[in-house]
């Protein structure tokens, strides 16, 4: 944060005032896994995820300490689980990661590790490639405008369409619908399942300016990301290669230096001119600020939370992965599906789950008056992509 003569509390995901000037443990990409065991959760976060899960401070609790163990589980889980590795989840019910296998040996295995198994018809990769079709698909000719996105479903086996409400019998969605069963079809019946989405369409969160906000490019108002040493990472449709980005007093931060969207949308901005960066995430005053430790992958299920300029702190439970969203600017690909809310300005800020980063705010539809569903473009994706070492605690 650069240095200013006043104090000013709360200004953005990740760039604050004051005494957390030291430098912390950078974290590679390649070695994005769980540091030290995570700190008691605080009495304003097990409130945020009571209010928004509609959970006990027990429960909450209780559920925090689970998710820490699934995320920590979960790479051993897929290794032992080999090339029957099925996908995996969170079962909130039983506190449990669950990994779907395509064989009794490898489930052996992967009840070995501790987590639990269940038998699926096609593994992973067999659900990938049907999705990898409608990508492509989607890459060549846009996708119709009645379709959300796509996604893989693993704890269901399936290839999820998402149709918006009022659309299902549009003859363009129809046609795209009928050809990606039939692409599932030949490729060894993978299922393909139709549901019904928001009769909103997604759209990205940018905002336009207004004072006393986090950052600026031309007249655009986003939140940050994740500090990366040098920078922050953010969304990609808040702004191009080479703009300029200012701060919440106006004053010049540095500048994008890499950008993508659509088909991804994230972005690197470089930091300079007397700002620095630190590993936190606000709380804006409903949790405490949170120290960003790492960035292991929460599973479907699990609960997460987002920071934003505009809405400050939310949090729901990851719906799904890896989802091609349909915005109207284009497809994007990659990217995970939340019921978290968010509203226009929080695009690019941080999703969290405990103390390990996740990803940038990338779109949704709905608001936090109401509710909605939100997306994210996963953080460790950005870090392969531009070279980059999260910056952590």
């Amino acid at each position: 944060m650069r240095r200013t003569t006043g104090v000013r509390v709360g200004l953005s995901a990740l760039l604050v005032l004051g005494a957390l000037t030291g430098a912390g443990a950078a974290l590679s990409p390649a070695a994005a896994a769980p540091g030290p065991e995570p700190a008691a959760p605080s009495a304003k976060l097990v409130s945020a995820l009571g209010r928004d899960l509609g959970l006990t401070a027990g429960q909450a609790r209780e559920r925090l300490g689970q998710e820490a163990a699934a995320m920590k589980l979960a790479p051993k889980a897929e290794r032992a689980a080999g090339k029957a590795f099925g996908g995996s989840w969170f079962d909130a019910d039983t506190g449990r990661l669950v990994v779907g296998v395509t064989n009794d040996e490898r489930a052996a295995a992967v009840r070995a590790t501790g987590a639990t198994a269940r038998i699926v018809r096609h593994t992973a990769k067999e659900l990938d490639a049907v999705k990898a079709r409608l990508d492509e698909k989607a890459g060549k000719k846009a996708a119709p405008a009645g379709v959300s996105g796509w996604h893989v479903d693993p704890k269901a086996g399936d290839v999820v369409i998402s149709v918006r409400r009022g659309s299902e019998r549009d003859a363009a969605v129809r046609a795209f619908v009928g050809e990606a069963k039939g692409q599932a079809k030949r490729a060894g019946s993978v299922p393909v399942r139709v549901e019904r989405a928001a009769a909103q369409a997604p759209a990205t969160f940018a905002a336009g300016t207004v004072g006393g906000d986090p950052y600026y490019t031309g007249n655009v108002r986003c939140s940050i990301g994740f500090s990366v040493q040098g920078g922050f990472v953010t969304a990609g449709h808040c702004g191009r290669a080479g703009a300029s980005v200012n701060g919440w007093d106006g004053s010049y931060v540095g500048n994008f230096r890499g950008s993508s969207f659509p088909g991804n949308d994230y972005a690197y901005v470089s930091v300079g001119s007397g700002w620095w960066t630190v590993p936190v995430v606000l709380g804006w005053g409903t949790v405490p600020d949170a120290l960003v430790r790492g960035s292991a992958v929460a599973p479907v299920g699990a609960s997460i939370c987002r920071s934003g300029s505009t809405t400050h702190w939310h949090c729901g439970t990851v719906l799904a992965k890896n989802e091609t969203v349909n915005y109207s600017q284009g497809a994007v690909y990659q990217m995970t599906k939340t019921n978290v809310c968010a509203e226009p300005g929080d695009s690019g800020g941080s999703f969290i789950s405990g103390d390990q980063a996740q990803g940038v705010t990338s779109g949704g539809w709905g608001n936090c008056g109401s509710g909605g569903e939100t997306w994210f473009q996963p953080v460790n994706e950005i870090l392969s992509v531009y070279g980059l070492r999260l910056h952590t605690a």
